[in-house]
């Protein structure tokens, strides 16, 4: 809208427009640059300190932005000081222009204001299976959480999905406030045909995804005390402004690092493995709706839902709005 403003505007500056529309429109196209620069400024710095991840298409139109508000300003100045010097009347004055970018600034700076002030609803889809869902016993996998837990919630995942990665953290603070009566199980999911035949086609992004579960269960079935060790390794990043995932020779060798050799090499061949993957797969397939599916995803009783979280208060809120987890 704001483009399309701006170009409207142009329409109007040209010397066979009265002066009075053409200030105006002038005017018009400062303000908006102004706003354009300042939107682009501040979304930067969302990608930077708050995602973590810079978008290249985003950037492309962010730094046009900045730099169409430079070429307008320097354009205006330049009109400014050539009608100055024609007519001896100073059609825009450098402190006017000043002026009306500034005007344009403080309308970004609103926006950004709105955004820090109203807090970010979480964003979910949800369904319910018609079909039964395996029932697993808490004793015998992974959980985030105690066994013993009045409600426990199933969470099918992907060792290299991002938004599996930003819900991870938020996973102890949600059983803590439960104060015992919530787990996560931990039932990967992998995106990945090898071992996942609802995944409609392979992506490159989750190539590895199959053996990284497998090595995550090796852990866990080799000593489940340092399993959660090696999750949280996983979903962690030790340098930079973003999160890559772990690579399959990282894994393997954090893995050997936390359980030893000797006892890898047992427990990666262990046929419970695959047996507990596929279980963790078919509930995949049994909460797909019309065609579409994602992790992660979270399953109490029939019901599901794949979030996009943003804290511990939204995770929270979907457990309770969306699948009907009892309140704390």
């Amino acid at each position: 809208g704001a483009y399309m403003a701006m170009l409207i505007s142009i329409l109007f500056i040209g010397p066979t427009t009265e002066a009075s529309v053409r200030k105006l429109a002038w005017s018009a196209i400062l303000v908006i640059a102004g706003a354009a620069a300042g939107s682009a400024i501040w979304f930067t710095i969302l990608q930077k300190f708050v995602i973590r991840a810079f978008c290249p298409y985003c950037m492309t139109a962010h730094v046009s932005g900045i730099l169409l508000a430079i070429l307008v300003i320097w354009r205006a100045l330049k009109k400014s000081k050539d009608d100055s010097a024609e007519t001896q009347s100073r059609f825009l004055g450098t402190k006017p222009i000043a002026g009306l970018v500034l005007v344009g600034l403080v309308f970004a700076c609103i926006l950004a204001a709105g955004q820090v002030i109203i807090p970010v609803p979480a964003n979910y889809y949800e369904g319910q299976s018609q079909d039964n869902i395996s029932s697993i016993d808490p004793n015998t996998v992974p959980l985030v959480g105690s066994p013993d837990a009045e409600y426990i919630v199933t969470l099918l995942f992907d060792y290299k999905c991002p938004h599996c990665q930003q819900m991870h953290f938020m996973l102890n603070e949600a059983v803590n406030r439960y104060e015992g009566k919530l787990a996560f199980m931990i039932c990967p999911s992998p995106l990945n045909k090898q071992c996942n035949p609802y995944i409609a086609m392979e992506v490159d992004e989750y190539k590895d995804s199959c053996e990284l579960a497998k090595i995550s269960m090796a852990v866990w079935l080799a000593n489940s005390e340092v399993f959660s060790t090696f999750e949280n390794w996983m979903f962690s990043f030790d340098s930079g402004d973003r999160w890559r995932p772990r690579t399959m020779e990282e894994a393997k060798n954090k893995a050997i690092e936390l359980i030893g050799q000797e006892n890898f090499d047992a427990a990666i061949t262990d046929p419970w493995i695959e047996q507990y993957m596929q279980t963790c797969v078919e509930i995949y397939g049994k909460t797909i709706q019309n065609g579409q599916s994602g992790v992660p995803k979270l399953v109490y009783n029939s019901r599901w839902v794949v979030p996009e979280v943003y804290s511990a208060d939204d995770l929270i809120f979907i457990l309770q709005e969306s699948l009907e987890v009892p309140a704390f």
